[in-house]
């Protein structure tokens, strides 16, 4: 019972990970702002969703193969979205006056 509330709670989580990653995805409109919501959100939402399912399982070469899996997307997920990003700042020379400076007083 404590496992499949612990479950549910993750998968909670991933819910809202994922419901704030399409929201940051849609309200931001820079692409360098999109990719961070979506990159974020996919890591920590699988993430989430990983954990949840190797809670479920209980069983330990499962969970080993979720460990990797999870290991996996945590070392390309950053590479991937840094690779993109090169390749948009390479493309679109005007990229430093899409930022907006931020008055924080």
């Amino acid at each position: 019972m404590i496992r499949l509330i612990l479950a549910g709670l993750f998968l909670a989580l991933a819910v809202f990970i994922f419901f704030s990653e399409v929201l940051g995805f849609y309200k931001f409109t820079y692409v360098m702002n999109r990719m961070h919501a979506a990159a974020m959100g996919d890591t920590l939402g699988i993430g989430s969703v990983l954990i949840a399912v190797g809670i479920l399982t209980g069983e330990l070469v499962p969970i080993l193969k979720l460990i990797l899996i999870l290991v996996f997307m945590f070392l390309t997920g950053p590479v991937v979205t840094h690779l993109i990003a090169g390749a948009e700042v390479e493309t679109h020379k005007n990229a430093g006056h899409e930022y907006r400076e931020v008055d924080r007083r």
